[in-house]
């Protein structure tokens, strides 16, 4: 129990006016005062205190208190209040044979005593009072005014029936009535409270725990401290989350109490419906759902309240605390407990009330067996989606396949809630889409297939096909099935079809009518299977998996858009076809002539594919649809990978805030740690690229230095890895790491088949990095091997970026091919190595000395002076302090000048210099940099710093006079 000091903690105001009201009594005033507050707010502690100070002045006390146990007991109250003064008056009190006092059994006696002797009585808990003590006690404080004795009385909540001495009635002109309303303990308070429980005072922090766990509830808080205390922890900030798990233990208690007190069956029904849909219903309904009584509204408002378990929110009672509900609900059996939350729902379905919280009683209700249950729950699944409560959105779901559905309604709402496990918890959403992918005739095998593709579930293929051996058609033109085979299971390359227009007639539009009839769904259906299936068997990762069934050869007349999109990733990692490539990505991204719903995967390569051939922007539209279809069907992880996909573009297009965006919103719909080993490293990848072109180097070198699973180092994205690893070092000037990296990605990608130069150029990086180190033979031959493979492809980004590493490693006609690769470039969306080229070629003609060069930076006409780009291309010392290795080819060629002010200048301070002296604004220069105009900001600053200058006018001044000199 508290100490008797503990609940009177900032009660001084009150103490004041008790000492007063007995100070007047014995002066013979008499008074009522009335002591009002939640429960443990020290309500009672005041009138124990107030009862010492009366006995030490000489008073009489009378004390009693109300319980719930005895609110039916006639006299109850009266017979504690007198029987020490009559030992024989209690009998005669129940019996109602003492009529004396006008029909009120010792009220004449009490007020002739008091006459002789002041006397205070002090009665607790009067929400409680039966009805005859009540009756007692107002007619003993009507006759007040002529008797010096005093009434001290506490109350928690509301009491059932109104005193007639409580303030507002008509007995306050008469008599001196107070009534003294408690307030909870302030941050002081619950500062001192600490100090004097634990014995040391508390951290800032812990104090502000505390105060907002226990809602500043003297009683709660006691009990709290001396759990805390009892356990040897101190008021310290690292124990904080410890004390709120002992605060919800200390409320459930007093809950717990408070319940076992409350006897009235109406009262503790309409607590139990109250419990269950007091935030839903109003009170008249919630009384309608506790069931049929006799028991007036008004009362059962006033034993709630009067139980201390309930508050007042809107002038109703409410359950404030979760903890309490759980206490007022666990001693329930289960099955009533499920048909109150039923008949709860229904109620509630019936006032039209909020859908989301309708579906929150049918999570723990029975299942009900009415269709409006199922739409009720998918629509609060909808709800909890938007408003980002994923885990409660899947627990809908699941509450719904409780309920009676026909097959089709539970193959979608399985499937939806698969896609939304697929985040969470990616083997339930697996086990729930292969018993999907196990039942035909539900139209959503494929899809089920997709999703597990998604989620980098690669079996859901195989499960398919085991299930119905069937599948598989006589081989065509795409060479001889799988055979099965043990031990590691090797990926298959994508092997593109042998020529362009093999399969025209599947996907053109100048098909035959006999040719473009609709396929029936179960033709469809296998279609999609195959196609799905093949693209399994090309991201395998698993090294103990058996093959039991031949993998089926894609079919070589089909309509499918997943046929067409998982050829054209076949044209597009082989090379070849570009035209037949981007025509088959066309097709797949195309509505299904069936009307059968789309998969995402095969769109996603299509995607990929017109990536790879230069229709970015179409790209970019079509992943904006794809998008919106993604968030209509609310399937976290398809909008994760397309905006990967997205990011993919904006690197690719040199726009790294963009894609920055998109990672970050990427991450939001699928974190980290839910991501499949299998496509992990090409999410590394993105962001570590994405880092470097904005400049942030260290970011950039911690993502890539995390660890990541065994799977993600062995599976077919590890190349993506490799390679952004292998840009990392090229841009901290390591060669030789960034050639292995570079060899490495290399041969990664060659054992899953990708030969394509424009998904990754790790030749042309690799040559560079063996060129600085000396390796010019090695250098050329694979800058040429990935321009024949360029050439061999045709889109203008992969051609110009390989006629561009060739220049670099070339010790003659070095002019020629940068010219060839600016001119190809220039039709090609990928800025950045455009400007590169650029600057390339300016620096290489102005090395030969021919003549001065003037090159196009874009088409606004903007201009490059050739000695521009040969001051940007100094050799100068890296950021270690070491100096950059330099070619062998270039080594001969004179250095060109910097001018002697500058010296002091960092490198990327220096080419900002430059880039200033020519004219050019802080936008352009940013473009050129590839970083924002900030970043160009803060190194110009740096720069007018150093050399002590005022602007742009002063830097071009001191430059001219430079090259002057």
């Amino acid at each position: 129990m508290p100490s008797p000091e503990f609940p009177l903690l900032e009660r001084d105001r009150e103490q004041a006016v008790l000492s007063a009201m007995i100070g007047e009594l014995g002066s013979a005033r008499p008074s009522v005062v009335t002591v009002t507050g939640e429960p443990g707010l020290g309500q009672n502690a005041l009138l124990h205190w107030a009862t010492a100070r009366a006995e030490q002045a000489g008073l009489r006390v009378l004390t009693a208190r109300a319980t719930p146990a005895e609110d039916q007991l006639r006299y109850g109250v009266v017979a504690q209040l007198l029987t020490g003064e009559d030992r024989d008056l209690a009998p005669r009190l129940f019996l109602a044979q003492d009529q004396s006092g006008g029909g009120l059994p010792g009220l004449g006696g009490l007020l002739t005593a008091a006459r002789d002797r002041p006397t205070l009585l002090v009665v607790q808990d009067v929400q409680w009072l039966d009805v005859a003590s009540l009756r007692w006690l107002e007619a003993l404080v009507r006759r007040l005014p002529r008797v010096p004795l005093a009434l001290l009385a506490s109350s928690t909540g509301a009491a059932i029936t109104r005193p007639e001495w409580s303030v507002g009635t008509s007995l306050t002109s008469v008599v001196s009535t107070i009534e003294l309303a408690l307030p909870p303990l302030t941050a002081s308070g619950t500062a001192d409270a600490v100090r004097a429980v634990c014995g040391t005072p508390g951290d800032a922090a812990f104090t502000a725990a505390v105060a907002d766990a226990t809602r500043g509830n003297p009683a709660v808080l006691h009990d709290a401290l001396e759990r805390f205390t009892r356990e040897g922890h101190q008021p310290r900030a690292e124990y904080v989350e410890h004390l709120r798990a002992l605060t919800t233990e200390v409320v459930g208690d007093h809950a717990a109490k408070a319940l076992s007190e409350l006897r009235d069956p109406a009262a503790v029904a309409a607590l139990r419906a109250l419990a269950v849909c007091g935030d839903l219903l109003d009170f008249p309904l919630v009384c309608g759902l506790a069931g049929p009584h006799a028991v007036p509204e008004a009362r059962l408002r006033a034993a709630l309240q009067a139980s201390g378990l309930t508050t007042l929110k809107d002038g109703a009672p409410y359950i404030r605390d979760s903890v309490v509900r759980a206490r007022v609900l666990e001693e329930m059996p289960a099955a009533d407990r499920a048909d109150l939350y039923a008949r709860a729902a229904r109620l509630a379905q019936r006032v039209a009330a909020d859908d989301q919280g309708i579906a929150d009683l049918l999570l723990l209700a029975r299942p009900v067996g009415a269709p409006w249950a199922v739409d009720t729950l998918r629509r609060g699944f909808t709800a909890a989606l938007r408003g980002g409560h994923r885990e409660r959105a899947a627990g809908y779901l699941a509450r719904a396949l409780d309920e009676p559905l026909d097959a089709e309604t539970r193959a979608r709402v399985e499937f939806q809630l698969a896609s939304v496990e697929m985040v969470s918890v990616p083997a339930a959403a697996e086990r729930r889409l292969h018993g999907l992918i196990r039942t035909p005739g539900t139209g959503l095998r494929s899809r089920a297939v997709d999703l597990c593709l998604l989620g980098g579930d690669t079996r859901s293929a195989r499960l398919a096909l085991a299930e119905n051996a069937g599948l598989s058609e006589p081989a065509g033109d795409d060479g001889p099935r799988e055979r099965p085979h043990r031990g590691r299971a090797d990926p298959e390359p994508l092997t593109p079809p042998r020529a362009p227009g093999t399969h025209a007639a599947a996907h053109c539009p100048s098909t035959t009518r006999a040719e473009a009839l609709p396929e029936s769904p179960s033709l469809a259906e296998q279609h999609e299977m195959t196609a799905l299936l093949r693209i399994g068997h090309s991201l395998r990762h698993d090294e103990t998996e058996l093959d039991i069934l031949p993998a089926p050869a894609l079919p070589d007349h089909s309509h499918s858009p997943a046929v067409a999109g998982l050829r054209a990733w076949q044209h597009a990692v082989a090379g070849a076809h570009i035209d037949e490539a981007r025509r088959l990505a066309r097709a797949a991204l195309a509505p299904d002539p069936d009307g059968r719903p789309p998969l995402v995967v095969p769109r996603l390569f299509a995607c990929r594919t017109l990536l790879l051939t230069d229709d970015g922007d179409e790209v970019e539209t079509r992943i904006a649809e794809m998008l919106s279809e993604a968030h209509r069907e609310r399937s976290s992880i398809a909008v994760a990978h397309l905006l990967c996909v997205r990011a993919d573009l904006h690197i690719r297009h040199g726009r790294p805030d963009a894609a920055g965006r998109d990672l970050a919103a990427a991450e939001a719909e699928l974190p980290p740690a839910s991501r499949h080993p299998l496509y992990l490293p090409y999410w590394i990848a993105l962001n570590v690229v994405a880092d470097l072109q904005r400049g942030r180097i260290d970011r950039a070198a911690e993502t890539a230095a995390r660890p990541v699973p065994r799977l993600a180092q062995e599976c077919a994205t590890t190349g993506y890895l490799l390679f952004a690893q292998g840009v990392l070092a090229r841009v901290r000037d390591d060669p030789y790491q960034a050639r292995e990296y570079f060899r490495a990605a290399g041969r990664w990608l060659l054992r899953f088949g990708c030969h394509n130069p424009a998904e990754l150029p790790w030749r042309s990086l690799a040559a560079e990095a063996g060129h600085t180190l000396g390796d010019s033979e090695e250098a050329l031959r694979l800058a040429r091997e990935e321009l024949s493979l360029a050439r061999r492809w045709g889109a203008s980004s992969t051609l110009g970026r390989a006629e561009l590493g060739l220049a670099m490693v070339v010790a003659d006609q070095r002019v020629e091919h940068l010219r060839a690769a600016v001119a190809t470039l220039s039709e090609a969306p990928a800025r950045t190595d455009y400007t590169r080229a650029v600057l390339e070629l300016a620096s290489a003609e102005r090395d030969e000395a021919d003549r001065r060069s003037v090159v196009s930076l874009s088409t606004a006409g903007s201009i490059l002076p050739g000695d521009l780009a040969a001051t940007l291309l100094a050799d100068t010392a890296g950021h270690d302090g070491r100096p950059r290795p330099t070619p062998p080819a270039a080594a001969a060629r004179p250095a060109p000048q910097v001018p002697a002010a500058w010296r002091g200048l960092s490198d990327a301070e220096r080419e900002a210099a430059v880039l200033v002296t020519r004219g050019l604004g802080n936008r352009e220069i940013a473009t050129i940099l590839s970083v924002t105009t900030r970043t160009v900001e803060l190194r110009l600053s740096g720069v007018y710093r150093k050399l002590r200058i005022r602007g742009r006018e002063e830097l071009r001044a001191l430059a001219q006079g430079s090259e002057g000199s």
